[in-house]
């Protein structure tokens, strides 16, 4: 049987496939634009606080586990206490929590005086490989340098002197690499970087009962904090979508070696795009990354965990950032992230002090786009953000008085000007829109009285 390296999360990896503090919003939220919406689509979890990371990678092979591993480089060498098998739904949670997100409105009384207001807003043994194995790869210049069994995966940390070994052993031992993959080995070889070889031992699967891959997540000091990213690229077929959720404790993550851009956010688009809002974002990125000439990394969501306005779901619990290895919520900081393992910290924190700040950033990427590894750097820039997108509805009762009617005559333009925006936003044609939209044939906006139209049946 043989394993084919593919791209595990349209970043760092390599995986095996088949032989075959701003004001508050106020708004509803109504609709989300999560990783699902996206084909290729790969999530990371980097948790990073000074030299320390740890890094939860996402799978979403499609094929039989059997056929699936995963290489990843990895600066430091890696113990089996730095391995843990996490929980997909604590991703899910996560990527919920930081979707751009679609809110709605409804315009007030013009004919009555507003009140204004604002909210505050266990380890176990390595295993050491076979005498024989051993042998061989160290003829071919590779080092089994460990073997764990973590949960349902089994693990080696391999080093080597040269590439063609590297690759050499890895056809031997069933893994299928893909051309044009050893420049890429070599310049990691180069920086001293070992590889985390892990693939699925279906016995360990069967006993534990999971029917889907869960994520593996590492933890380990380095002063490189970057992604590499370029192993996915060899042979992919087109490209693919990158969601990394990065937490820190000071501020906002971003690139160093690309532009960090934001999304554009805040516009007002017609109200029909709340049944169409998956179709909406998709071509809006897309537009984002084509104006960008896929040469940005995109700043979906960067908001202090404690809170969320509005939210597409609640922040997450500090069991959960503990699960995702966020060590520094228990009071002292440990000196090892390592040390107290991933377990979950059992008493609940006051609300507000949890002192995380999720980054969430969204790639598309090919070879030929990026051809260097990601590298970020941690901000102080605590200023939230988020990719939002608003429906404004007009109030729907009487306008009789001055304000009123000059309120119904605004609405025509404010419509037109919809049109505009959301044309602009994701280049859909804009006569289309106005169809949508209810426009007449002659391009004249929907009668801009908003009164319901049964009051005009039973009158007083």
């Amino acid at each position: 049987m043989k394993r084919t390296i593919v791209t595990l999360a349209s970043l760092l990896v390599a995986a095996l496939a088949a032989a075959s503090g701003a004001h508050a919003f106020c708004g509803f939220y109504v609709a989300k634009a999560d990783t699902k919406l996206f084909n290729k689509a790969s999530q990371v979890v980097l948790v990073r606080d000074g030299d320390r990371t740890v890094l939860t990678m996402t799978s979403d092979f499609p094929g039989d586990p059997k056929q699936f591993a995963m290489v990843v480089p990895v600066p430091p060498f890696i113990t089996r206490e730095q391995i843990h098998v996490g929980e997909r739904a604590v991703i899910e949670h996560l990527d919920a929590y930081s979707a751009p997100r679609l809110v709605e409105y409804t315009d007030p009384d013009p004919c009555r005086p507003q009140v204004l207001y604002e909210r505050s807003m266990t380890a176990g043994a390595p295993m050491p490989a076979s005498a024989a194995k051993a042998d061989r790869a160290k003829s071919l210049g590779v080092t089994i340098e460990a073997q764990y069994t973590v949960g349902e995966y089994d693990i080696l940390i391999l080093s080597a002197q040269q590439s063609d070994g590297l690759e050499q052993w890895l056809r031997e031992n069933g893994y299928r690499v893909p051309e044009g993959a050893s420049p890429i080995l070599q310049s990691y070889l180069k920086q001293n970087m070992r590889f985390f070889v892990a693939k699925v031992n279906l016995a360990e699967q069967a006993k534990l009962g999971f029917h889907y891959l869960r994520p593996l997540a590492i933890a380990y000091e380095t002063p490189k904090f970057m992604l590499p990213i370029r192993l996915g690229t060899v042979n992919a077929n087109g490209p693919q979508e990158l969601f990394v959720y990065a937490l820190t404790r000071n501020g906002r993550v971003e690139s160093t070696n690309y532009r960090t851009v934001k999304l554009p956010t805040g516009m007002t688009i017609p109200g029909y795009v709340k049944g169409e809002f998956g179709p909406f974002y998709q071509a809006m990125f897309a537009k984002q990354v084509a104006d960008n000439d896929m040469h940005a990394v995109f700043l979906e969501y960067a908001w202090d965990m404690s809170s969320c306005d509005p939210c597409a779901a609640e922040p997450l619990s500090p069991a959960e950032l503990r699960h995702l290895g966020v060590w520094w919520l228990d009071s002292p900081v440990p000196s090892d992230p390592t040390s107290r393992g991933f377990r979950p910290i059992p008493a609940p924190m006051p609300p507000g002090s949890a002192n995380v700040f999720v980054s969430r950033l969204h790639v598309r990427y090919d070879a030929a786009h990026f051809p260097e590894d990601l590298v970020f750097q941690t901000t102080g820039d605590r200023q939230s953000f988020q990719g939002r997108y608003v429906l404004q509805h007009p109030f729907t009762g009487s306008l009789d008085c001055d304000a009123g009617r000059a309120y119904r005559q605004s609405l025509d333009t404010r419509r037109q000007e919809e049109a505009r925006t959301l044309a602009s936003l994701t280049g859909w044609d804009v006569a289309e829109i106005r169809r949508k939209m209810g426009f007449d044939g002659q391009g004249n906006p929907p009668p801009g009285d908003a009164t319901p139209w049964w009051k005009s049946i039973w009158k007083e």
